[in-house]
């Protein structure tokens, strides 16, 4: 993938604040899975539904002191890409959406942060925070996705980016606020449409995909980076990551859908570059 470094604006950098012991969390991002199922086989509790239902309204705090950034040239050169896939797809979705889009950064940090949705550590992955229209990000995630996940390049990165912003972009368009509205009046129909709401933003990522592939502002891609994205959204489906921790699948505890479901909706984004493709509500 081929990219121009900015000025950062899309980027709110607190890795300068150490992080300190957090409860809970505002979102669920795909990495918390990895922990959160878990402890879900080991207690017999949905522990996914309970951490992504939501979070405090209070004002965000971060956690621990305020200090200068230690960072090596690979983590800043990182840092550079992502505010180019940010300012990228930004401006994607200012073309889709018009005046209905509203511009919105990705908060960088270390261990744990308070956002506005509540106490976040590492180890719930990235999240979009809902409240103050802020996605999360701990940049050790993607040394965990190629390690332990075995999902690694530079587009793989920016699927996971272009995931969350998704999530903002059905913030803006209502579709959170409805589906979280349903959930509340229909409790067993809770993890069903999580996992619409979670493969629409795969799709939305793909539609992003699709105009980067055409040229974009910031953002080029190389002809195998599409397959990067692919392998990472089949990484990250439920039945997989079941699968590596307990051996077995449970569908009814699915909450961002299989990697097979993944895969295709981030492909029909991608070929598609059309939002209205993106209803996984039908």
């Amino acid at each position: 993938m081929r990219w121009t470094p900015g000025d950062r604006s899309n980027i709110e950098d607190m890795r300068g604040r150490s992080g300190g012991m957090a409860m809970g969390a505002g979102g669920l991002g795909v990495g918390g899975l990895l922990l959160l199922l878990v402890l879900s086989w080991a207690t017999g509790i949905d522990l996914t539904s309970i951490v992504g239902g939501g979070g405090s309204s209070a004002p965000p705090e971060t956690v621990g002191t305020s200090g200068d950034v230690k960072a090596s040239p690979e983590e800043e050169k990182l840092v550079d890409m992502l505010d180019a896939v940010m300012g990228d797809a930004q401006e994607t979705w200012r073309q889709l959406l018009g005046g209905r889009y509203q511009d919105t950064k990705v908060v960088l940090f270390r261990d744990a942060i308070n956002s506005a949705c509540g106490f976040a550590q590492a180890a719930t992955g990235p999240f979009y925070c809902p409240t103050d229209h802020k996605v999360y990000l701990d940049l050790g995630f993607f040394d965990e996705m190629q390690r332990k996940l075995g999902a690694p390049g530079d587009f793989a990165q920016a699927y996971v980016l272009a995931h969350e912003l998704g999530h903002h972009v059905q913030t803006l368009t209502g579709v959170e606020a409805q589906v979280r509205q349903r959930q509340s009046a229909d409790s067993g129909a809770r993890n069903a449409l999580s996992v619409r709401m979670e493969l629409q933003a795969d799709c939305f990522a793909g539609v992003w995909g699709y105009h980067a592939n055409k040229g974009g502002t910031r953002v080029q891609l190389d002809p195998d980076d599409a397959d990067e994205a692919l392998n990472a959204a089949a990484a990250i489906g439920d039945d997989r990551l079941q699968r590596m921790q307990s051996g077995r699948i449970a569908p009814e505890r699915f909450t961002h859908g299989t990697s097979q479901q993944r895969v295709e909706w981030f492909r029909r984004g991608m070929s598609s570059g059309d939002p209205n493709a993106c209803n996984t509500f039908q």
